[in-house]
């Protein structure tokens, strides 16, 4: 007897909304269809005995399941593929507009927002770039752009799953390095973001720190899919990390692990009540801000350390300078690292151009040979990040996906 669902109509998804698969609901049917979402995120279009295979799942709560997913717009199919005997098989996959998600990165020098679809490709995308945010300025900037990648999708809109917000814990901290007063600094360390954003929308808002995010985009739809561990290394204007252990995002007790920008370069020297010595923080050497105050000491534009003029005359001496120093530094950080955690790898990415990025990884992995590993195992492998600039609003705009539609509810270990 033929399945039931064998001929899953191709089909946009209709404007209607989408039947809510949100964690807080239990039972064994809701988890099923989500297990078999992930397997089709993980291993694209499969033919339903594949997917029993893959899931553990009978051929026949396949069919049901895959029947009831269709129901709401989650499913694609692909051309019949024929084989040798036998009825020709079907591949079934998700359905690009079957669901989607916002993704708001806010960062230091810029803002961007992202429209991703229920594959985890971006749809549209809005940026904005500045000096430093202006709270006065960016909420209402927040609101209008939400709005306008909602009225992008038309009559799909109802098939938003949420919105995800990535932002640094303290925006306005090491406020100093960026030449900010303190009531600069206080506006945004004040300021409950997600709140804010909330006040904006009636879809669900998630938070996190944006290089979290960035770490949570490389874990679903990057090198987290072939390594299970590692310390993830984002470069900006500001250093910062994240950490996956055992393929699942480690949050830590306040939401902060992977804080790699406050690491110590040095230990510090004994404090008398005249003098304290403290060493520097690796946010001081393996940060652009530091390329970019190189630049703008030679006269050159600081914002090349962005781009493709980084690499080229007349700002590659410096840029060569700044990679020399930022190696040693991010070695020093792989070295302590390795000793707490054991890594398995280290994934390094940024905003960078993948030239320099190449440049930079090269250059750490020589520095790492510069210490003693007796009582470690050898030094991890670095690899270079797979997303690049958006990562951080692309974990933003994960976060709610997966909130809606994966079976790992504590991946990413919500508050």
């Amino acid at each position: 007897m033929n399945d039931a669902a064998t001929d899953l109509p191709t089909r946009s998804a209709e404007a209607q909304p989408l039947r809510q698969r949100g964690s807080n609901q239990e039972g064994v049917r809701q988890f099923n269809e989500r297990v078999v979402l992930q397997a089709l995120r993980a291993h694209g279009a499969l033919a339903k005995a594949d997917l029993a295979r893959l899931t553990g799942l009978t051929a026949q709560t396949i069919g049901l399941i895959t029947a009831r997913l269709d129901e709401d717009r989650l499913l694609t199919k692909g051309e019949p593929v024929r084989g040798k005997v036998g009825q020709p098989s079907v591949p079934i996959g998700l359905n690009p507009d079957g669901a989607f998600a916002i993704g708001i990165k806010i960062a230091r020098r810029s803002a961007d927002w992202l429209l991703v679809d229920f594959t985890g490709a971006v749809r549209e995308r809005i940026s904005v770039a500045y000096d430093f945010p202006d709270a006065i300025t960016l909420l209402p900037l927040i609101q209008r752009n939400l709005n306008e990648l909602l009225a992008r999708l038309g009559p799909l809109a109802p098939r938003v799953v949420g919105v995800g917000v990535a932002a640094p814990f303290q925006l306005g901290g090491w406020h100093r390095m960026l030449g900010l007063t303190e009531a600069q600094s206080d506006a945004w360390n004040h300021l409950d973001l997600a709140a804010e954003v909330q006040r904006m929308t009636h879809l669900p808002v998630s938070f996190a720190k944006d290089t979290a995010a960035a770490c949570v985009a490389e874990l679903l739809q990057g090198k987290g899919r072939e390594i299970h561990s590692f310390l993830y290394l984002f470069l900006d204007t500001f250093v910062g990390g994240g950490l996956v252990l055992h393929s699942h995002l480690h949050r830590g007790e306040h939401g902060n692990a992977g804080a790699v920008a406050s690491l110590p370069l040095g230990v510090a020297g004994r404090a008398t009540a005249d003098l304290k010595e403290v060493p520097p923080q690796l946010i001081s050497q393996a940060s652009l801000w530091d390329l970019e105050q190189r630049l703008r000491e030679h006269g050159l534009d600081p914002m090349a350390a962005y781009d493709v003029r980084a690499l080229q005359a007349p700002w590659l001496p410096h840029t060569r300078e700044w990679i020399e120093r930022a190696a040693l530094a991010l070695a020093h950080c792989v070295v302590s690292g390795t000793a707490f955690l054991d890594l398995e790898a280290v994934v390094i990415d940024g905003v960078v151009t993948p030239d320099l990025l190449a440049e930079l990884i090269e250059h750490t992995q020589q520095a790492l040979s510069a210490y003693n590993w007796e009582g470690l195992q050898t030094p991890p492998p670095l690899r270079a990040g797979s997303i690049g600039s958006d990562a951080r609003a692309l974990g933003g705009a994960l976060l709610p996906l997966h909130a809606s539609f994966a079976p790992d509810r504590d991946l990413f270990l919500k508050t």
